[in-house]
């Protein structure tokens, strides 16, 4: 096939590019940056994806923020493509210390205890608990065995509903942050941009009317 990949990359680089890509997170940054300078909204419009985009990784609808992140940029009146690059924040270099924030923010709004090694437990071993317990229940529907939900709801009470109010503050607050930044980075980009293309516009218009000039004149 013509687009079909020559050198099949395998197994082992295919996980280990995905926690470090290729040319390094560094280089995967300055992409995402590039991109969201170059799209054609207002900064204001523009700033209000990448709020919307920072917001939903501290959320734990993991596997489904593009999707909250495009809802949010729409309700939000932004740049929806904006909010897809927002989403970069999280990162597998970030999702840890995001999840220890969001988890222990939500334990302490709750008024609950929590210790440093049942975050880790809560964010690695009860998310493998959950998805165990839905794999179960989904191959039980069609055996008879019986269905087991308590993982999932020690799930839910431990993990997925702590860390949905706890990283509402740090969401916002990483948001905003990020808007107040993007915003005069943006607008100073695209000023930039319109004045090298305005220059680039002129000396094809200058040469042109030279050319005209030298074909009026052999004329």
């Amino acid at each position: 096939m013509v687009f079909k990949r020559r050198d099949r990359r395998p197994i082992w680089r295919i996980v280990f590019e995905f926690f470090w890509p290729r040319g390094g997170w560094a280089r995967a940054a300055q992409y995402v940056k590039h991109r969201l300078h170059r799209l054609p909204d207002s900064p204001e419009k523009i700033a209000r994806g990448i709020f919307a985009g920072v917001f939903t990784t501290f959320t734990p609808f993991f596997g489904m923020h593009f999707v909250v992140a495009g809802c949010l940029a729409f309700i939000l009146r932004g740049n929806i493509l904006a909010a897809l690059l927002g989403t970069f924040f999280g990162n597998p270099l970030t999702y840890l210390p995001i999840g220890l924030i969001s988890m222990k923010t939500g334990y302490f709004l709750l008024g609950r205890h929590l210790h440093h090694e049942e975050v880790q437990r809560s964010l690695a071993g009860k998310f493998l608990d959950a998805s165990a317990d839905l794999q179960h229940n989904f191959f039980a529907m069609f055996t008879d065995a019986d269905m087991d939900w308590h993982r999932l709801n020690v799930f839910y009470d431990e993990v997925f509903f702590p860390y949905m109010i706890g990283g509402i503050v740090p969401g916002i607050i990483a948001g905003l942050i990020a808007y107040y930044i993007s915003v005069p980075l943006i607008r100073a980009y695209q000023h930039r941009r319109k004045g090298v293309l305005k220059a680039k516009f002129n000396a094809l218009k200058k040469k042109a009317n030279r050319k005209a000039d030298e074909r009026s004149k052999q004329d």
